[in-house]
């Protein structure tokens, strides 16, 4: 795909938590004293019942909220400190798919997807190839000028995810992706995660999509009761 430019590498793993706890107020914490090391170039689902915390977790990994106890490591470098402008350009390093789509209904979806290359201040020429390519790619082609009011549920989907994945971010993290499409979009999408991922990006999917999980031979991250519990990919022996 044209969006396949290099990026800036770094060693050690992409993410890193130790003895994490996530919590709201006086509540007990949501998830609790999870500790995880996800390599680069990783590929994993997250699962685990409705409720149990796996927006959570995407939000931490994100940087969009910090734990109230534990370490966080992202790309190498210890966020539990970093600066405001330091946390904003890691942030840019993560491409998220949100499960309410976020998008910005003033713009047309072309604006919409173009919008993180346009911060990062990509030449414009390049912005109209990536764009153009990665549309035809989700099926979009045809209204990269409509504005997200006439969409579909799915079609917004598609849109969220295309200006997630648009500037090829070391780290993706989608929430439910598949949850507004047919079973011949959600495939389609999972190819370009995928292939996302042989680029060079890691890539945590939530999904509760029992099928989709067991259709691609990638470990999940389950997580129940504030407990994250690595899985094997289906088929494989734990």
């Amino acid at each position: 795909m044209a969006f396949n430019r290099k990026k800036k590498t770094f060693e050690g793993d992409t993410v890193q938590l130790e003895n994490v706890s996530v919590g709201y107020g006086e509540v007990p914490p949501i998830i609790s004293g999870v500790s995880l090391n996800l390599p680069q170039k990783s590929f994993h689902f997250l699962t685990g019942p409705s409720g149990t915390g796996k927006t959570s977790l995407l939000s931490l990994l994100y940087l969009a909220n910090l734990p109230m106890a534990g370490s966080v490591k992202l790309f190498g470098e210890d966020v539990m400190d970093a600066s405001r402008s330091r946390l904003a350009a890691l942030r840019r390093r993560v491409g998220v798919v949100f499960q309410d789509f976020r998008l910005l209904d003033h713009l047309s979806v072309f604006d919409n997807v173009a919008l993180p290359l346009r911060i990062a201040r990509v030449p414009e020429d390049v912005v109209m190839q990536d764009v153009k390519e990665l549309l035809n790619w989700v099926g979009l082609g045809e209204h990269m000028e409509n504005k997200p009011a006439v969409l579909s549920g799915g079609q917004k989907q598609r849109v969220a995810i295309a200006r997630a994945v648009v500037n090829r971010p070391k780290l993706i993290l989608a929430d439910e992706p598949t949850g507004n499409v047919d079973d011949k979009i959600a495939v389609r999408l999972m190819a370009l995660f995928i292939e996302l991922h042989k680029l060079g990006s890691s890539v945590i999917v939530a999904t509760h999509n029992e099928s989709l999980v067991a259709r691609f031979p990638f470990p999940r991250l389950h997580l129940e009761n504030g407990v994250l519990t690595p899985r094997p990919a289906a088929g494989q022996a734990g």
